[in-house]
Parts: structure tokens; C-alpha cells; sequence
């Protein structure tokens, strides 16, 4: 029986989503300090302020969802032909994508691109496990 007499779950889900954003931006501030760390030229990543890993992140997420579809789709064939690795091309072309569009990420190369995001894709696939999902118990 709840006590409350208001839905307050948009709450619950406001606050899943703040957690993951942070977290995803954590995730790429990690993924940028580890480009960097290989000392290996063509894999550098630079953000030019810590702050704008929020918006890198942000554009990231809407280049996902309204871009990334669409190439998914459209390199389909290629994707089954490599058994879905071209889908980690993909995940570097929008990650390129975002950063060639100055919110903050630089990316010098594609192979920093490819870098970036499978490192950002582990790290915050790992700490978004960590995140309660709508619908699972205590």
C-alpha cells in the first residue's frame, strides 16, 4: 500500500537518468585520460574543459538516437558480413561524428575515435550495471 497519493516514479526515472548521464560522462572523462595515457599519438582524445564532458555526452546521446539508426540500418548488409564487428565502425564514425562538432571533444584520428568509444562503451557499461532499472525489487 502506498502512503503517497502522488505517482512520484517520473521522479525515480528522472534521477536513473541523471545518474547514468553522470556516469557516462565519468565514463568518457576516463576513456580521454586513458587515450592519453598510451602515449600513442593516434589515439589521442582531449576534452577542453572537464565540465564539457556533460555536453560531449548529451550530443552523444542524441547523435544515438537519431543519427546512429540510420547508418545501423543502412550498413546492415556490411554488418552481417562481419558477423556485427562493423557495428564498432559505426560506434567510432559517431563518436568522430560528435567530435568534429566542437562541443568540447577533440579527436584526432579515426582509430582515437574507435579507441574512445570501446573504452567508453566498457566503462560505462559497467557502472551503468550498477544503476537500479525501473521494475527491479530492492
Amino acid at each position: 500500500m502506498h502512503l503517497c497519493p502522488y505517482d512520484l516514479t517520473h521522479l525515480d526515472n528522472m534521477k536513473s537518468l541523471l545518474t547514468r548521464w553522470f556516469l557516462s560522462a565519468v565514463a568518457l572523462y576516463v576513456s580521454v585520460w586513458i587515450s592519453q595515457a598510451t602515449k600513442v599519438p593516434a589515439l589521442y582524445l582531449t576534452l577542453k574543459a572537464p565540465l564539457a564532458t556533460l555536453v560531449v555526452v548529451a550530443v552523444l546521446a542524441i547523435v544515438n538516437a537519431l543519427i546512429r539508426p540510420l547508418v545501423l540500418f543502412l550498413t546492415l548488409p556490411l554488418s552481417c558480413l562481419t558477423l556485427g564487428l562493423f557495428t564498432f565502425v559505426v560506434n567510432g564514425l559517431m563518436f568522430w561524428l560528435v567530435g568534429s562538432l566542437g562541443v568540447g571533444l577533440e579527436v584526432k584520428t579515426f582509430w582515437a575515435a574507435l579507441f574512445g568509444s570501446i573504452v567508453m562503451g566498457i566503462l560505462s557499461g559497467i557502472a551503468n550495471s550498477f544503476v537500479r532499472k525501473r521494475g527491479d525489487r530492492e
